[in-house]
């Protein structure tokens, strides 16, 4: 396990570029590829492919920035949450009960597990934070290698109750419910997130995760020093006197908080509260201004937190845009006939679920995947027999799969933690393993 560690991070630090430099090459790549496969069926070209093809990539570019305003706010706002007093002594907490790395390490994969299958969003914050605080709290423990433990869990988020394409097949009229376009039923939760071949391998990898992190050491000499990971203590500034302090000293946040409870618990007891980024970063600003009732404390703490969203702003329009090459060609289309053409009913899922993982290393967003191949692959999967249901999960399962290999999401830990995406993803190489053979067994077996 050691060499194998060894090889698998020298490799990636030899090789993998900075996730700027390597979305710009997958830019190129999916440009290439798409002026090849020409475009989606029935498009409507109205222009010169080509010139299509630019228009594709610079009109994604900028759909994308809704999105990357809200993973931005995400970010911020569970960090800002993080410092407060009541959280941090919580992560001080759970970070107290373990006393060597190896336990250290098992207790942050399963917790992050457990968080990303909550909601996503939320798990990838709380996955960063108790991250840092396990390198403050046990001696010896790498922080490259608490990091990369925090991230594997991300690698079950499709299988929980924030999957996109699970829950968007179980809502009625949704614009991406493929499955009712075409067989006019929806997917009720019961057929795919609650079924066996998702919860079974759910449960295995919540031993194996935990297992695998738990045996690893840090690979080479070049170990991340868990200071890093320390919080800086700044110097708060001297509130104004007068009528300027005395408003600054107001609980303006808590009466803030209070409309967001307000308008969610309206919304949970008409029974119209989506499960969205949208609520958890709501919930996130609510909870983080709620414990930091002094306007100008929480000011400080969402200013320090600001600082960590830089390499996200930088990168998501370039993915935006490789999501509009990918949109506008048949690349996807093709992938999925190609499939088709080889498989059986007894392999069908398992295909889909490598292809999967494939078209998630230039379409890494959940939904945007689905949009993608799911209208490709539920046709092949009706002319095979094989159940709408566990078709869309092996596409969702291979999207989980193959974050561990794709930088994409790994930017908002690695901007709580400070690191490179270098430091992390030599091991999270091995999480990608362990998951792809995982999912990929149950795909055979219970499909």
């Amino acid at each position: 396990m050691a060499r194998l560690t060894e090889v698998f991070v020298a490799l990636v630090r030899r090789f993998l570029p900075d996730p700027f430099a390597y979305a710009a090459l997958l830019t190129f790549v999916a440009l290439i590829g798409a002026l090849i496969a020409g475009p989606a069926a029935g498009a409507t070209v109205p222009t010169s492919w080509p010139e299509a093809c630019l228009s594709a990539w610079f009109e994604g570019a900028f759909k994308i920035l809704e999105f990357a305003m809200q993973m931005a706010l995400m970010l911020v706002a569970g960090h800002a949450l993080a410092e407060a007093p009541l959280v941090h002594r919580a992560l001080e907490g759970v970070a107290a009960r373990a006393k060597a790395p190896p336990q250290a390490l098992a207790v942050t994969v399963l917790v992050s597990m457990l968080a990303c299958w909550l909601n996503w969003g939320f798990g990838l914050v709380v996955a960063a934070l108790l991250a840092r605080e396990m390198a403050r709290k046990v001696a010896g423990l790498d922080f490259a290698l608490v990091v990369a433990a925090a991230y594997s869990g991300f690698s079950v988020w499709a299988s929980g109750l924030s999957s996109s394409i699970a829950l968007t097949s179980a809502t009625h009229g949704n614009a991406l419910n493929f499955i009712e376009k075409q067989t006019g039923h929806v997917a009720p939760l019961s057929s795919t997130l609650f079924a066996p071949f998702n919860l079974v391998p759910l449960a295995v990898c919540a031993i194996a995760l935990p297992l695998l992190f738990s045996r690893l050491k840090p690979a080479g000499a070049t170990s991340v020093d868990a200071l890093k990971s320390a919080a800086v203590v700044e110097v708060a500034p001297h509130a104004p006197e007068g009528l300027a302090g005395i408003l600054e000293q107001l609980p303006l946040t808590t009466a803030l908080a209070i409309l967001v409870f307000a308008y969610l618990g309206v919304r949970l007891a008409r029974r119209t509260l989506a499960p969205d980024l949208n609520t958890v970063i709501a919930l996130f600003l609510a909870l983080g201004m709620l414990l930091q009732p002094r306007a100008l404390a929480y000011v400080r703490a969402w200013n320090k937190a600001a600082k960590s969203v830089g390499p996200l702003l930088l990168q998501y329009p370039l993915y935006g845009g490789i999501m509009g090459l990918i949109s506008a060609s048949s690349l996807v289309e093709r992938l999925a006939h190609a499939t088709a053409a080889v498989s059986s009913r007894h392999t069908f899922a398992l295909l889909v679920f490598l292809s999967s993982n494939l078209v998630s290393l230039f379409v890494p967003s959940g939904g945007g995947h689905w949009a993608v191949q799911g209208p490709i692959v539920l046709p092949a999967a009706a002319q095979l027999g094989v159940a709408p249901a566990a078709t869309a999960m092996a596409v969702a399962m291979g999207e989980q799969t193959a974050n561990m290999v794709q930088p994409f999401w790994a930017l908002p830990i690695l901007a709580i933690a400070g690191l490179g995406v270098r430091d992390v993803m030599g091991y999270c190489v091995l999480t990608f393993l362990v998951t792809l053979s995982v999912f990929g067994l149950a795909m055979v077996l219970f499909t």
